[in-house]
């Protein structure tokens, strides 16, 4: 028998390493180590947001109890992390403005998160299948293989009203 990849389990996955990252910059002791756990961490953050706006809210929206008003509130939460961690871009790693903004990144995922794991992801799993979990879940896995280091993802804010809109008819 094969291994199953629950899409939900690898958003926990996710989940769990954007926490541990978090965590590390707390102990980083330079600007080199900041750099070089930041980095990692954004780009992470950016990809993993591209692949639940591709993979999972589309059938969210569609097929949860509020899935509607979950995808909204998560596609306005990408929106609030995306511009975090493009607002850390624009000063020196370590200064007063790049922890501002990192600490809004940090703040706005874990409200997040903590929202997807009670709200969303409950949903989903009480109303998808375990063979389209299992589907989507392939697809997550290959989203991170075609987009490796976040190639050809544009990491632009989407309109959530406008995405719900889009997803629920299509």
């Amino acid at each position: 028998m094969s291994t199953v990849d629950d899409i939900t389990a690898l958003i926990l996955d996710d989940h769990a390493a954007f926490r541990r990252g978090f965590a590390r910059l707390d102990d980083a002791r330079d600007e080199q180590e900041l750099l070089a756990v930041w980095d990692a961490l954004a780009l992470h953050l950016d990809i993993h947001a591209e692949a639940e706006e591709a993979i999972l809210y589309p059938h969210l929206v569609k097929h949860g109890d509020d899935g509607e008003d979950e995808t909204a509130d998560a596609i306005g939460d990408h929106n609030k992390i995306r511009d975090a961690i493009a607002e850390a871009k624009l000063h020196p790693v370590g200064s007063e403005q790049w922890w501002a903004a990192v600490g809004t990144a940090r703040r706005e995922n874990s409200e997040h998160l903590a929202e997807e794991e009670d709200e969303a992801l409950p949903d989903f799993r009480r109303h998808a299948s375990f063979e389209l979990r299992a589907e989507l879940g392939q697809r997550w896995l290959t989203f991170y293989g075609e987009h490796k280091n976040g190639r050809d993802l544009p990491f632009r804010d989407k309109d959530p009203q406008r995405y719900v809109a889009d997803h629920r008819a299509g």
